[in-house]
């Protein structure tokens, strides 16, 4: 029987894991499978083990990257630390979550940063912006998170000048803004403030091009999505289900 693999979140319909993780059984010759399991709830969690029983190794997407640590035994150091789970892997009898956001936008962030970007926003307050901020503060990064409500820590869109634009010239979006089938949508940031020292990176990596990529590229900030960063931390799990992943 072979392994199995899955991706838990909704919705799903779009997901790059399935393919991917195909291609890569299919390279390594692995008897395994990857599928998608679209739960309206976390409250869903639990039937979903019962009635796959055998699955290795959960990814976990929007929004259940917080929910779900309830759910589990162990979560690492890491994950503790952020407070959000993307990683699931289940070996007897055991669910222990991970986070490897963390390192996918690490890797993925310290290759394009330069020496004006020193200060940041990092826009939403979602799981994936939790893995983001434990980046920046590792890599010594100032940062201020956006959110549409007001919460502790945060300032509104509404609060952002150009001034404020001005001095944060490393920009991440972490919201599902903009992503397909809603690529007209973008978070609402004073966009004319931008310019070519400014770097914009969304976490999204469909469509190509966010609109808030392209509004960045249209002010002669330097842009990336979030593709590589997915790579990175598929690559991640999969060191973490079979066991070749470095030790805590």
């Amino acid at each position: 029987m072979p392994y199995l693999y899955g991706l838990i979140g909704f919705p799903l319909s779009h997901s790059f894991s399935p393919a991917y993780f195909k291609k890569k059984f299919a390279e390594q010759h692995t008897d395994a499978v990857y599928d998608t399991f679209p739960l309206t709830s976390i409250d869903q969690f639990p039937r979903l083990l019962s009635e796959y029983p055998d699955i290795c190794g959960l990814n976990v997407t929007i929004p259940y990257k917080e929910a779900i640590i309830p759910f589990l035994h162990e979560i690492d150091s890491v994950a503790h630390s952020v407070r959000a789970v993307n990683c699931v892997n289940l070996k007897d009898g055991i669910r222990k979550g991970y986070n490897t956001d963390v390192a996918g936008f690490e890797q993925s962030l310290i290759p394009i940063l330069e020496s004006q970007h020193m200060q940041a926003l990092i826009l939403g307050t979602g799981g994936s912006s939790k893995a983001v901020a434990y980046v920046l503060k590792q890599l010594g990064i100032p940062f201020q998170k956006v959110s549409r409500t007001a919460e502790d820590g945060c300032i509104i869109y509404e609060q952002l000048t150009a001034d404020i634009i001005a001095q944060n010239t490393l920009i991440i979006n972490t919201t599902p803004l903009g992503m397909y089938p809603n690529i007209d949508a973008a978070p609402a940031i004073p966009y004319h403030a931008l310019t070519t020292h400014h770097l914009l990176y969304d976490l999204i990596y469909n469509p190509e091009e966010t609109k808030f990529l392209a509004e960045g590229k249209k002010y002669g900030a330097s842009v990336k999505n979030g593709f590589e960063m997915l790579q990175l931390q598929a690559e991640a799990a999969w060191d973490i289900w079979t066991g070749s992943a470095i030790p805590e």
